[in-house]
Formats: structure tokens, C-alpha cells, sequence
């Protein structure tokens, strides 16, 4: 089976507790992982962007701490603020997983708990 490079993208709001955090990263994480079946070798790296308005635990940390169902402790995880845009939906954590899957693979993408305001054209399919 061939494989190629991937982008899988990903948004999830949150409120600003590290429990909040922890679920959404691994709510979306789970449904990212699963929905694309994703395995933990294959991936390559994670990144996360994360509104300034969350500010109570780094995404990447709450990744290492949630139950996704993937193993991804030696998967290399990023995390960035999200540039600051007036009129910008907050509380938002944003997630590109870049992974390896079988040539031709229709990826999904995955924005939930609020997040779906960010791409409906996603969020619908």
C-alpha cells in the first residue's frame, strides 16, 4: 500500500480551564485519530494554535494527558497563540496533524464545540 503525506486539520472551542482544554483537545484528537484512521506511527508531528483567551493549559500538554485512544507520546508536539484578528471567534484551540495515510485517502476534517463557525463547508461534511 502506498502512502502519502497528510494534513488533517481541526478546531474545537473551549472554556479557559485545563479541564475545559484537556476535553476539547481530546474530543477533537479522538475524532481526528479515528475518523482518518489515524495510528500513532503515522504520524509526524501535531500542531496546535490556541487563542490568547486560553491561557490556562498548553494544548500540547493536554494532549500527553488525555486518553485519545492513539498512542502519541513520541509523536513531536507544538503549540502556538493564534494571531490576534478583531471580530475573531475566541476561546478556540486549532489543531494540524500531519500524518502518513494510504494514497487517496479523503481526509476529514474535524470542528466541533463551536468550532464549526470557522469552516461550515468542513464542519457539514
Amino acid at each position: 500500500m502506498q502512502k502519502r503525506l497528510y494534513s488533517i486539520r481541526g478546531a474545537s472551542c473551549a472554556e479557559n480551564t485545563a479541564e475545559s482544554i484537556t476535553d476539547a483537545v481530546r474530543e477533537m484528537c479522538s475524532k481526528l485519530f479515528r475518523e482518518n484512521s489515524i495510528s500513532g506511527d503515522d504520524i509526524v508531528n501535531i500542531i496546535f494554535s490556541m487563542t490568547a483567551d486560553l491561557d490556562a493549559l498548553n494544548a500540547a500538554t493536554a494532549l500527553r494527558r488525555a486518553d485519545t485512544g492513539t498512542d502519541t507520546s513520541s509523536v513531536p508536539l507544538f503549540t502556538a497563540q493564534e494571531a490576534s484578528i478583531k471580530g475573531m471567534l475566541p476561546k478556540v484551540i486549532r489543531v494540524m496533524i500531519t500524518a502518513y495515510l494510504p494514497e487517496g485517502t479523503k481526509v476529514k476534517p474535524v470542528y466541533i464545540n463551536g468550532a464549526q463557525a470557522l469552516r461550515p463547508d468542513f464542519a457539514q461534511s
